[in-house]
């Protein structure tokens, strides 16, 4: 059984009351994300205005989770770096607690992978609301964002272009499965 198996099953034997929930969390997948998670509420019986709202929601929670925790990181790790590069510098200049201890390291940035190739070649062409709005065609949301705070955006930038994506694509999913349910129905 699939993961998106799984959420419709699930929906349709909560109380009605808990289906936006589960809607919510199945918009928090990967891969799944709002547009996925929205036909899930639909086909589970909720009001498209109700499957769309409650999978933006859990999409973006999860998003913005992942931007602030990702950009902590980073933060974090450019910390680190700066100490660990100030103090290579005091070593070589002969000044500094860790004198004639400096140690070189090298790191190779021409190994990407194909993922952030990918992200990359977008990214350069398109910019953060480019790749926020184009990116569910290339890689769920969730890892569009990370990738985006790795490269030093904002964080407040990241988010808005990212809620504008998820609110667009999950309206726009909603209204053609929805229409599609009544034209068979």
């Amino acid at each position: 059984m699939s993961l998106i198996e799984t959420f419709q099953n699930l929906a349709a034997e909560v109380p009605e009351l808990l289906q936006p929930v589960v809607v919510a969390a199945a918009g928090a997948v990967p891969f799944i994300e709002g547009e996925g998670a929205a036909t899930i509420g639909l086909l589970g019986g909720l009001y498209p205005v109700a499957a769309a709202a409650a999978a933006m929601i859990g999409n973006f929670l999860c998003v913005a989770l992942l931007v602030l925790l990702s950009s902590g990181a980073r933060d974090a790790v450019l910390t680190r770096s700066r100490t660990k590069a100030r103090a290579e510098r005091d070593a070589v200049a002969g000044t500094g607690p860790s004198a004639g201890a400096a140690t070189i390291y090298a790191v190779n940035e021409d190994r990407m992978s194909p993922r952030r190739a990918k992200f990359q070649r977008a990214y350069e062409r398109f910019g953060v609301p480019g790749v926020s709005l184009l990116g569910p065609l290339l890689l769920p949301t969730q890892f569009t964002a990370t990738m985006l705070v790795a490269t030093g955006i904002g964080k407040a930038r990241i988010l808005v272009w990212q809620a504008i994506a998820i609110f667009g694509w999950t309206t726009a999913t909603t209204i053609i499965i929805s229409r599609v349910l009544a034209a068979v129905s």
